[in-house]
């Protein structure tokens, strides 16, 4: 085993340790997938709270979900064809991260998507972030639900379910996790205080300088914004 990858087992454990004290996963909830090379991942076993993850639990798993290393007794979330078709349809892609973060998961429990373009860090980060279709879990539902949107969004809402950030690396779609939540949580906090109103849009020109700026920071992966605004 090279030291990279031991680096990026640490990585993931110390990820899911960091969601399970933010309260975005309980239980068993969520999973966190990391592409090592084209045919093969590093994947959370299911069954085990993301509190208890260790680098000797994680699974080395094909493009097909198949475990081509693991301890004994261990295998992957049903929700692997998710992660599975993250990669497949974007080969920019190196990390998934699933979780039920509870502001955000609100939004996608009331159907309301955050596509608000309001908070100038959000703007810049993720863009506007769709709720997609209901999909039954362990299904192939939820990789077609989520297909349309990845082309544009690393950042989406799971109907009556949760989040799901991708990345070119796992810090990097960890992030866009933190940055959805936080979103959430201000854009909540912002309509209680109109009184249920819709908070108002940054103008169309500071939009665009907002998105020129994502090259400058070296910001990797897809933002909708650029199309909207083009």
């Amino acid at each position: 085993m090279t030291m990279n990858e031991q680096v990026i087992k640490e990585q993931i454990c110390e990820v899911c340790n960091k969601m399970w004290q933010l309260g975005w996963v309980a239980a068993n909830d969520g999973n966190v997938t990391v592409k090592l090379a084209e045919d093969t991942f590093l994947a959370t076993p299911t069954g085990i709270s993301k509190s208890f993850i260790t680098p000797d639990k994680l699974l080395k798993i094909n493009s097909k979900g198949e475990v081509l290393e693991g301890a004994e007794g261990y295998r992957p979330s049903s929700e692997i064809k998710m992660h599975l078709k993250c990669y497949q349809d974007r080969g920019d892609v190196g990390a998934v991260v699933h979780a039920h973060p509870p502001v955000a998961t609100g939004f996608a429990l009331a159907n309301i998507p955050l596509d608000s373009y309001s908070l100038i860090e959000t703007a810049i980060a993720i863009g506007s972030v769709p709720i997609t279709p209901f999909g039954t879990p362990s299904t192939d539902e939820v990789p077609e639900a989520i297909a349309p949107y990845l082309p544009e969004h690393d950042v989406l809402l799971l109907q009556n379910h949760g989040a799901l950030t991708v990345g070119s690396d796992l810090i990097t779609a960890y992030y866009r996790m933190e940055s959805l939540e936080l979103c959430a949580k201000t854009t909540f906090y912002a309509r209680m205080l109109l009184g249920g109103k819709q908070e108002e849009e940054i103008e169309r020109d500071t939009l665009e300088r907002l998105f020129s700026m994502r090259e400058g920071y070296k910001v990797t992966g897809k933002h909708p914004g650029y199309k909207k605004y083009s």
